[in-house]
């Protein structure tokens, strides 16, 4: 099952169960992969790794608004924010701990054949591609040059 069903289902059952919440994450996550579908340049097909680009951009801009709505004394907004970022994880991949992430990056630096840190942009294109919606694009690259720099 796709993940486009997957959302519909969703919503049909939070629709049922009168979940608001979760009804309008859900939403807006259709709504979100309905505009990739149709956007200029797509050919009117939601691949799941589409999809997965646009879950991952969809959590991070909810934590950036909940950080915000919390500087500014803000709480019931930032729940809100957050509450939706759960619904949507629901729907990623489970995030690799600190030690699977490094693991991960070993082995795609062994193939890259990367040893110094000028090499990093080499090991990044593989690595973004490789572990993404399981890790963030700064954490990665963090440990990239952290790992390369041994």
């Amino acid at each position: 099952m796709d993940l486009y069903t997957q959302v519909e289902g969703g919503i049909k059952a939070a629709m049922l169960a009168k979940d608001k919440l979760r009804l309008q994450a859900l939403r807006g996550i259709k709504k979100e992969f309905i505009e990739a579908k149709t956007a200029p340049g797509s050919n009117g097909e939601l691949t799941d790794d589409a999809a997965m680009k646009v879950l991952v951009k969809m959590a991070k801009q909810r934590r950036e608004s909940a950080k915000i709505y919390a500087e500014q004394n803000r709480p019931e907004l930032a729940e809100t924010e957050l509450a939706e970022v759960a619904v949507i994880e629901e729907f990623l991949p489970k995030a690799l701990t600190e030690e699977e992430l490094e693991a991960e990056l070993r082995k795609i630096i062994e193939q890259t054949g990367a040893s110094s840190p000028a090499e990093m942009g080499k090991v990044m294109g593989v690595a973004t591609k490789a572990l993404a919606g399981r890790a963030d694009g700064r954490v990665i690259s963090a440990k990239v040059r952290e790992l390369l720099a041994k």
